[in-house]
């Protein structure tokens, strides 16, 4: 009997790989929303799809994970906001809107 146990937003993030995933010359937002999922999944119980695209985009963009997190801390030290945080961010999963 398996413990993997099927992410709440799945559906949705996966959507979002499968865009990424494709993504020859990746930009500002795609490099945050990657790096929004690794945290997701990283110490969740299940989910071998998502990981395993998750190192499959990591190895087409040719970057380390590590890589990618200083990228990121990059790009939000430059004030970077995205224009549409409810439709192109990774959110939280949590509601926001109040």
């Amino acid at each position: 009997m398996s413990n993997d146990q099927t992410h709440p937003l799945h559906t949705t993030d996966k959507n979002t790989i499968d865009s990424l995933i494709t993504k020859e010359n990746p930009e500002d937002l795609d490099f945050i929303n990657l790096a929004r999922l690794i945290n997701r999944y990283k110490n969740f119980p299940g989910e071998v799809e998502i990981k395993n695209d998750i190192e499959k985009i990591l190895k087409f963009w040719k970057i380390t994970e590590n890589e990618l997190f200083s990228k990121t801390k990059n790009i939000w030290s430059k004030s970077f906001r995205p224009i549409n945080t409810n439709k192109d961010l990774v959110g939280s999963g949590f509601d926001t809107s109040n």
